[in-house]
């Protein structure tokens, strides 16, 4: 007796500091998947203007196709109902309908993977990424490696002076810190922050 199981879906979440490499994992899974021919999207806020507005661009410059959108629910309205892989960058940008949109994208069969800052330049959670981090079926956190002791790196160190939640920005703007290195706030003093080792 075969036994035939309805396909189900879920969400992965691939969290952690800048520069630790979670859009690089993001494109090697959906590369993966693409290579399967599995039917795959993928989405990009549209605040992110970094590199490409239509790619996903790591630090490393690795490159995949890419939608931008404006909100969590765009992405709902724009998932074509044959896609089987859903992409999705820089989740923290996105505001907490994001949480209800995976849910809503997982029950209907689809693979979900979220990749995403899940602590602030103060070194806070970073919504929605704990809220997506709470109902994913599978995490996956990166580290970087600490600009100032060569220690694993959780942190995401602000170098510019700005009080903004949202700073989008790369090398320059901040960069890679241990706990012990990490300075919350903006525009730590690099030299001061060596202090705390």
């Amino acid at each position: 007796m075969n036994i035939v199981r309805e396909p189900t879906g879920w969400i992965e979440v691939i969290c952690g500091g800048m520069f630790s490499g979670k859009t690089e994992e993001l494109i090697r899974r959906l590369r993966r998947a693409q290579i399967a021919r599995q039917r795959v999207q993928i989405f990009k806020p549209a605040i992110d203007t970094r590199y490409e507005e239509h790619q996903l661009v790591s630090h490393s410059q690795m490159r995949i196709d890419a939608e931008s959108v404006n909100s969590a629910q765009e992405i709902m309205e724009r998932v074509r109902e044959d896609t089987e892989v859903v992409g999705i960058d820089e989740g923290q940008f996105f505001d907490l309908d994001l949480v209800d949109v995976c849910n809503r994208l997982a029950n209907q069969g689809k693979r979900v993977i979220v990749a995403g800052l899940d602590q602030d330049y103060m070194g806070q959670p970073f919504e929605p990424m704990p809220q997506l981090l709470a109902v994913a079926e599978y995490i996956t956190k990166t580290l970087a490696i600490c600009v100032k002791c060569g220690n694993p790196a959780n942190h995401s160190q602000r170098l510019v002076e700005s009080t903004d939640r949202v700073l989008v920005g790369a090398s320059g703007i901040y960069e890679p810190r241990c706990r012990r290195c990490f300075v919350p706030g903006a525009a730590a003093d690099r030299s001061e922050a060596g202090q705390h080792a």
